[in-house]
């Protein structure tokens, strides 16, 4: 007999609502109707199929970032620097694609996929070896490696790819921006293009559930995933019982920086088919982190939360057809992450909801 734990699922929707009536307080408090603000959300979000594209279109990044930091938190780390990984992973992918233009696409996708996860990988590495071998805090190392990427992206960008020309090319449409990458190397399909009116929708959400599906079967079913459960419930305990927990450490944040590399991959050769520099670290990573905080690190739990974080954010410009602004929905969103922050007082006041679930000759009911 198993049981269901209902008080686990109430608290992110208990922080949901929480989040939407601060969200319509503050509304009230500067003069505006949060009723038609949440209409207008939701007509924009929804109203078109150019914008549900948008939406799904959205989720695909987010639910990459978000596996990255609920992989490392399974291991007991937190991984702030996704937005770094995320954004080697894009610069590798961009630097592939251009370089060789002409490669089949049946054979760039896989390649351009592999080489910015590797990049990732990477770069999550060294917080990770730092970690294991040095006990170095892995949320300062992370956050300047953030910092570290986003500078040499642009030194690599301005100074390097400047020069770099491919068949009487060269790189760069302006100083900011690379030439776009070839249809060969697009994560866009015409398919899906024309089935949501042109939005931006591309095969990284696909991408993204497959990833969902093998992180779900490789932490709940595999030797490495109880490894990693085990070391982040208590290292001590797991090199006990014989689990090396820093080789654990470093493959958890590998695995984690190669989930955001993808991330970065899908956001540059899906959403923008090239690379340009980046003014702050993305906001992919620091989003990816909220959805797996808010999806309690479980893939349903985050493939909901992502879904949820892509309507606020494709529908809040739709909030200024009535004056508000759509900075509101940020602050929805930060509420939503504080209640879910808070979670052990929402915990505190509700009552335990045990469901038992009884198996009946290999029959669940």
């Amino acid at each position: 007999m198993k049981n269901f734990n209902l008080k686990k699922t109430l608290v992110p929707l208990i922080a949901i609502l929480f989040g939407f009536i601060l969200g319509a307080i503050i509304m009230l408090i500067f003069g505006y109707n949060p009723l038609w603000g949440y209409e207008d959300l939701l007509t924009a979000a929804f109203g078109t199929t150019k914008s549900i594209g948008e939406i799904f279109r959205s989720m695909g990044p987010l639910i990459l970032t978000a596996l990255s930091f609920a992989v490392a938190n399974r291991a007991g780390l937190f991984n702030i620097g996704m937005s770094g990984q995320a954004l080697a992973g894009w610069l590798a992918a961009a630097w592939f694609a251009l370089t060789n233009p002409d490669l089949p696409r049946l054979v760039m996708i896989p390649a351009v996929i592999i080489i910015g996860m590797l990049a990732g990988a990477i770069i999550a590495l060294i917080p990770g070896v730092l970690k294991a071998l040095f006990g170095t805090s892995e949320v300062i190392v992370t956050i300047m490696m953030n910092y570290i990427v986003l500078f040499m992206t642009t030194h690599i960008v301005h100074n390097v790819w400047s020069k770099i020309k491919v068949g009487g090319k060269t790189f760069m449409q302006s100083k900011d921006s690379t030439v776009s990458v070839g249809k060969n190397a697009t994560f866009r399909t015409d398919f899906l293009t024309q089935l949501t009116d042109n939005s931006r929708i591309n095969i990284g959400i696909f991408i993204a559930v497959i990833a969902l599906i093998i992180i779900s079967i490789l932490l709940s079913r595999t030797t490495l995933g109880f490894e990693i459960r085990a070391v982040g419930l208590n290292p001590e305990a797991s090199e006990y019982a014989g689990i090396s927990a820093k080789r654990t450490v470093i493959t958890s944040m590998a695995i984690a920086g190669a989930l955001a590399g993808l991330g970065g991959v899908i956001e540059g050769m899906g959403t923008f088919q090239n690379f340009f520099v980046q003014t702050t670290n993305l906001q992919i990573g620091f989003d990816g982190m909220a959805v797996a905080l808010l999806g309690q690190s479980s893939p349903i739990g985050i493939f909901f939360a992502s879904f949820l974080f892509s309507t606020l954010k494709v529908g809040a410009p739709g909030m200024t057809n009535t004056g508000i602004p759509a900075e509101i929905i940020s602050v929805v969103i930060a509420t939503i992450i504080f209640f879910v922050g808070i979670k052990f007082v929402i915990d505190k006041f509700l009552p335990e909801f045990q469901f038992k679930k009884k198996v009946i000759k290999g029959d669940k009911l």
